[in-house]
């Protein structure tokens, strides 16, 4: 038996209540919520309880968060998940976020193949766009070596540690991804 999402060295899962406290971990530092996102004030471990609680429900669109495994030994590495879905256009964009010390082993790199695949042959999506924190040198250089085309750049978008940054907008074509 074959599964979509499972690959050589990750698998895509559901998040389950259970994994709050790698949610948790993952937020506890500054640098890896400031290059995946946002860096937000603490929350209590109940609030990661109940955030984990309402992911594993899960919302039963094409907006959802899955947790990177790694396939050896079922670990937890990450996540990543859809946003701005729009089936009408055939759009989606997707973020994720690697716990640093199982960077540069290829996980990001495969979850990122799994879920395209998902979307494109799936889910009959199009188009995929990505937002690049420019200072992001590891994600500009993993979407770059991806085929992601790079469409754009919006000059001093984010503040994050003292300044502002611009994010670089990437796209990718279904038939790109299957070229």
């Amino acid at each position: 038996m074959t599964s979509l999402w499972c690959g050589e060295l990750v698998r895509l899962r559901a998040v389950e209540p259970e994994d709050w406290a790698a949610f948790a971990a993952f937020d506890r530092d500054t640098a890896d919520q400031r290059a995946t996102d946002r860096v937000f004030p603490p929350r209590s471990e109940s609030g990661y309880r109940a955030w984990a609680q309402e992911e594993a429900a899960g919302s039963g669109s094409d907006v959802f968060r899955l947790v990177i495994e790694a396939v050896a030994g079922s670990t937890f590495v990450g996540s990543i998940n859809t946003f701005d879905a729009r089936p009408l256009d055939g759009c989606f964009s997707y973020g994720l976020g690697v716990l640093r010390q199982y960077r540069r082993r290829g996980y990001a790199r495969e979850a990122i193949t799994l879920l395209l695949g998902y979307m494109f042959g799936e889910r009959r999506y199009q188009k995929c766009d990505v937002s690049v924190y420019a200072f992001n040198e590891d994600s500009l250089a993993l979407h770059r070596k991806l085929g992601f085309v790079e469409e754009g750049r919006r000059r001093r978008q984010l503040f994050a540690g003292g300044a502002h940054h611009d994010v670089v907008l990437f796209g990718m074509t279904a038939e790109e991804f299957r070229a």
